[in-house]
């Protein structure tokens, strides 16, 4: 379900959302809503990448004296 709403943007900005819009023949509310969408999805994935990172630098000893450990079993020719 679509709700209407009104928001304020600078002039260039609505210059530059007008022009795109024009070139993919779609509307501004589409065009908006697309981009704030792409937006949310990125914040997403950075959140998620952030708490990966926090969980590998959590367990960053015990990994590297795993990986310390399999290279020592390693042959070399």
């Amino acid at each position: 379900m679509k709700v209407k709403t009104s928001i304020t943007l600078s002039e260039d900005l609505l210059k530059a959302v007008d022009q795109r819009t024009k070139r993919q023949k779609t509307t501004r509310s589409d065009f908006i809503e697309a981009a704030v969408r792409a937006f949310i999805r990125q914040l997403i994935r950075e959140e998620q990448n952030a708490r990966d990172l926090e969980i590998i630098n959590r367990h960053a000893d015990a990994l590297n004296k795993e990986a310390a450990d399999v290279l020592e079993y390693q042959v070399l020719p």
